[in-house]
């Protein structure tokens, strides 16, 4: 039986939402709502839906199976609270929640009425993640010794692409961005070992009139099992979206914009042959990726069936996973406690921001 859906938000990040539950074959969408009237019923013309303007009429008037909250961070947990209480499962967009408080009093609502919740993490679910993840997990690497996570290239803070709401966050535009690198890094390395094996460090590199505390992030922290992780974030500059997983045995260069896996192994420092052979399969290795996923795309934009498009675009891939697990009374594919230690990495980097420049860092 298809999941009945709807939508909370009709704003730019919706529509990744609303395309998807249109054409998946799991869901069926029955409406979306905005208080602005006119972006609601805009959206429920476009995907052939019904409008609402008020939360709570849409849950007295539709009999729901989920619910996408895709609105301004500072309204998720009252909206999710008020789905969770009507026992609609729900779908957060990220960062699910402010702080760590709130994430805390998400998670005990979810539990306390047994209702499903996860965030969106979608970039798990990108292509070069997906086979990453599945090598990780075959054992091709050994045990993971570290993560060194590359993200240049972001929005700046003074950016409204999300809505003007972003402005009040301490890092803007750039901060809003942040639960990507951080949730990529957490599933590619673990979680911390405890929060007080997590340190931060900010800078605020541009000028912008006082208005923001930073646009340049580094996170580190250490995982139970040993691994070290770290991610480094920067705004504006040449995009580097990279993400290298060192193993015991090889390690993984996982390039985030080219969507490609290359494995790194041996010892190639006293021989100039061995040198060139890496250079020559890491460049086979590209050139093999592309051409794969030239055809994943080639067969999603042709075919009229829904699975292609779920191996191409994250959103689609986590939105089906999700389906199915609600469908099947599953685990949700991303916890809430991976979303909790995103927000906990965001709070470290904010309060290494709230410092004096010349110190500021956390540990």
């Amino acid at each position: 039986m298809a999941v009945d859906t709807a939508v909370i938000g009709a704003g730019e990040v919706s529509d990744s939402h609303l395309s998807a539950l249109a054409g998946n074959p799991r869901t069926n969408l029955v409406g979306v709502c905005d208080i602005d009237k006119e972006r609601a019923r805009t959206a429920a013309e476009k995907y052939g839906t019904d409008s609402y303007f008020d939360m709570d009429d849409l849950l007295d008037s539709a009999d729901l199976d989920w619910i996408h909250i895709c609105t301004s961070v500072q309204t998720h947990l009252p909206l999710a609270e008020k789905a969770i209480r009507a026992g609609v499962p729900v779908l957060v967009e990220k960062p699910t929640t402010e702080t760590v408080a709130e994430l805390d009093e998400l998670a005990a609502l979810s539990r306390e009425y047994g209702v499903p919740v996860s965030p969106v993490h979608q970039h798990l679910f990108d292509p070069a993640m997906r086979e990453a993840r599945r090598r990780i997990r075959a054992g091709e690497i050994g045990a993971i010794r570290g993560i060194d996570l590359v993200y240049t290239g972001h929005t700046r803070p003074d950016e409204a692409n999300r809505g003007t709401w972003v402005f009040d966050l301490p890092g803007g535009e750039f901060e809003e961005g942040l639960p990507h690198p951080l949730y990529l890094t957490l599933g590619a390395g673990g979680y911390p070992r405890s929060e007080d094996d997590i340190s931060a460090q900010t800078s605020c590199y541009g000028d912008y009139g006082g208005r923001f505390d930073y646009d340049s992030a580094q996170v580190q922290y250490a995982t139970a099992e040993g691994a070290l992780c770290s991610a480094t974030m920067l705004a504006g500059g040449a995009q580097n979206r990279t993400i290298q997983v060192h193993g015991e045995d090889a390690s993984l260069i996982i390039d985030m914009i080219l969507q490609v896996v290359h494995r790194v192994e041996g010892d190639y420092k006293n021989s100039s042959i061995g040198k060139v052979k890496q250079n020559l399969k890491y460049a086979g290795g590209q050139l093999a990726g592309l051409a794969k996923n030239a055809k994943l795309v080639a067969h999603a934009s042709y075919s009229d069936e829904w699975e292609p498009k779920t191996k191409i675009d994250p959103h689609k891939y986590q939105i089906d996973r999700t389906a199915y697990a609600l469908q099947h009374d599953l685990d949700m594919p991303v916890p809430l406690s991976e979303a909790r230690w995103t927000i906990r990495l965001m709070e470290e980097l904010r309060e290494a921001a709230d410092q004096p420049a010349e110190i500021a860092m956390t540990d």
